[in-house]
């Protein structure tokens, strides 16, 4: 990794591990060993954005997934935990980057915009592949068929929450929960994109209203790499899997698609403290 690069990736990671708390330019500093003019002149040619809208971003980001999935936080307890002083603030400020209120976000939230504006924050962090190769074994699901845009995963995602939280069957806090890859979204249309959200269960399930189904996790020779962090990059992992690690492996893929295995989730733990398993089937 070139020697700025490093820098910057040591400069996201003490932000990303201390949201919340002031971030004061001189902290900053510090952290990247930079004098205050390099450090916005190589913090924006990094990130493409200055620090403090890199910043804001991420807690932005944060209030939004609280808005929808912790329907009992108030409003102005989000706000205090973005580190707005004022909630008429944290409104202004949130409806300039979702186009919609606080409120009418977590009422109906459009996960499209939230795409839009998320998809300009890329991770520009190398890639950096510790694979490993087990036996994963079988496992029962019940999955929820996601198919259409890939930026209308989140309403998918909460669907399948809700369906766990209602039954019981497959507890999130005791059942692994995965996320099964048909086809990349880059190379399919948008309409055309597939992925399962599945939790594991122990027992075949009925018929639904949500449209839940039963399916099987093929066991089997894996490739796994764990990844720590923000769900927003694991695109560039499983490409480089496929495109790096797999072509220098003398491996052969078996007929199985990729997996995610999500141990946790954001926002119950800060979004650098994700980890998800990533799987390719192997013969």
């Amino acid at each position: 990794m070139k020697y700025y690069e490093k820098r910057m990736h040591i400069v996201c990671d003490y932000i990303y591990k201390h949201l919340n708390e002031e971030l004061t330019v001189d902290a900053l500093c510090n952290v990247a060993g930079f004098s205050k003019y390099h450090f916005h002149r190589q913090f924006s040619n990094y990130m493409g954005m200055g620090v403090f809208k890199f910043v804001q971003q991420l807690r932005l980001k944060r209030a939004s997934y609280e808005l929808v999935f912790y329907t009992d936080k108030r409003i102005i307890d989000i706000a205090m935990d973005a580190q707005f002083d004022h909630p008429e603030s944290f409104s202004r400020a949130f409806k300039k980057v979702f186009l919609q209120s606080p409120m009418a976000f977590r009422r109906q939230p459009d996960w499209l915009q939230w795409h839009r504006e998320y998809r300009v924050v890329e991770n520009r962090m190398a890639l950096n592949l510790d694979v490993k190769l087990v036996n994963f074994v079988g496992t029962q699901v019940a999955a929820f068929e996601h198919r259409g845009p890939v930026e209308r995963m989140l309403e998918s995602s909460a669907t399948f929450r809700g369906w766990r939280q209602r039954t019981g069957i497959s507890p999130i806090g005791t059942s692994r929960t995965f996320g099964i890859i048909y086809d990349n979204p880059e190379c399919v249309p948008a309409e055309d994109f597939r992925f399962d959200i599945a939790g594991e269960v122990h027992q075949t399930i009925g018929d639904n209203q949500e449209g839940i189904v039963n399916k099987f996790l093929a066991g089997g020779r894996c490739a796994v790499v764990r990844h720590y962090g923000t769900h927003d990059n694991m695109g560039d992992v499983v490409c480089a899997l496929y495109d790096v690690w797999l072509p220098n492996s003398n491996e052969e893929l078996r007929d199985a698609p990729c997996f995610f295995h999500w141990h946790n989730f954001f926002p119950h733990v800060a979004e650098h403290e994700l980890i998800t398993d990533i799987y390719l089937p192997l013969k």
